[in-house]
């Protein structure tokens, strides 16, 4: 019996949201959100037109949650399944070796490779908040895995993407409705089989934006759906739904990275957008999200990134959502907040179910 990443149960069949259970509320809620984007002046200069590198087809794939650069090769992972299980995509994007793991993952989000090889899948999903942990499963280049369990100092948190610091420190980044996600540290060494106590460490508000895309319709442009930090540890990269947001990382200072001004990429209009990850150059983005086939597209860096900056910095509070279109900002984010909650819901009791 493989070891599950639940102390509390083992992992229950998925279950994916339909369309139709979703469609009447939400387009009742979503009609009340404004148009337009909230930010227009920061939009990312440096970054030209998004291409298609390549298409995903293979059926192993078909809800990719997880991306990450090695080398010219990419490493995949699903968003389920009842065991830790990473693809290797060729530049084709065609499914090589697999690394899997005898671990039962709760609902794995995220992946990073470290500096010594070792792949992290991040376990971390928690639409329900309701875990009582959330865990980091290590795949090593020598076969043997590693997974520490991390508890939250403020209670359960749903979370999507995992930044991997280049001293192999992990930090985790909550999705919230409002757009006023965490940042969480763990306070000690990763250890196989201990559950370490996190801090956070920083604090992030992210904007209505105007970008379309993602299933939530314009709630979308506040959830934080996957990271990356570049190989060589000079970027850092997170993503919504709709957009993505790089900041320069000079060391592995992630928090105080993330406390400066980002350059926000607005990203091609995709239903499920949840995973990014830097190419090899360290400089371009790649982005792709759920469903078959599913389309990694390459948003090239052609200009400084280092001088690049918005016109405001992010603002560690939700009473900071800037909107268009005559809404009050309190006013959108309630909509935005209401959106996502039933979304949370209906897809927490659909997706996970008690074995």
């Amino acid at each position: 019996m493989p070891e599950s990443a639940d102390p509390r149960r083992s992992r229950a069949p998925r279950r994916r949201t339909a369309g139709a259970v979703l469609c009447a509320p939400v387009g009742l809620l979503v009609a009340l959100l404004p148009t337009g984007s909230a930010a227009a002046d920061d939009v990312a200069a440096p970054y030209g037109e998004p291409t298609t590198r390549c298409e995903i087809t293979d059926p192993r794939l078909p809800e990719l949650s997880g991306l990450a650069s090695a080398g010219e090769s990419m490493l995949a992972m699903n968003d389920g399944g009842d065991r830790a299980e990473v693809l290797v995509l060729d530049g084709a994007c065609a499914v090589g070796e697999v690394r899997t793991a005898e671990v039962d993952p709760y609902d794995p989000e995220d992946l990073a490779l470290a500096a010594d090889g070792t792949i992290w899948l991040a376990d971390i999903g928690d639409n329900a908040q309701s875990r009582e942990t959330v865990a980091l499963i290590g795949l090593r280049p020598d076969g043997t895995t590693v997974l520490t369990r991390l508890t939250y100092p403020d209670g359960a948190h749903d979370a999507e993407a995992l930044l991997l610091a280049p001293d192999g420190t992990p930090y985790l980044v909550t999705k919230e409705v409002l757009g006023a996600s965490s940042v969480y540290r763990p306070d000690a060494p990763l250890a196989d089989g201990a559950t370490v106590p996190m801090s956070e460490v920083a604090a992030l508000g992210f904007t209505l934006t105007g970008t379309p895309g993602g299933p939530v319709g314009r709630a979308g442009q506040l959830l934080v759906t996957g990271g990356a930090v570049s190989a060589d540890g000079s970027r850092i990269a997170l993503r919504t739904y709709t957009d993505a947001y790089v900041w320069p990382l000079s060391g592995s200072d992630v928090a105080g990275a993330l406390a400066g001004p980002p350059v926000r990429v607005p990203l091609p209009e995709a239903p499920q957008g949840e995973a990014i990850a830097f190419a090899a150059n360290d400089r371009d983005l790649l982005v792709a999200g759920e469903g078959l086939p599913a389309v990694v597209t390459q948003v090239s860096a052609t200009g400084d990134l280092t001088g690049a900056a918005p016109a405001e910095p992010t603002e560690a509070a939700a009473g900071s959502l800037a909107t268009a279109g005559g809404v009050e900002p309190l006013t959108a984010g309630l909509v935005a907040a209401a959106v996502a909650t039933v979304l949370v819901w209906v897809g927490g009791k659909l997706r996970r179910r008690p074995a």
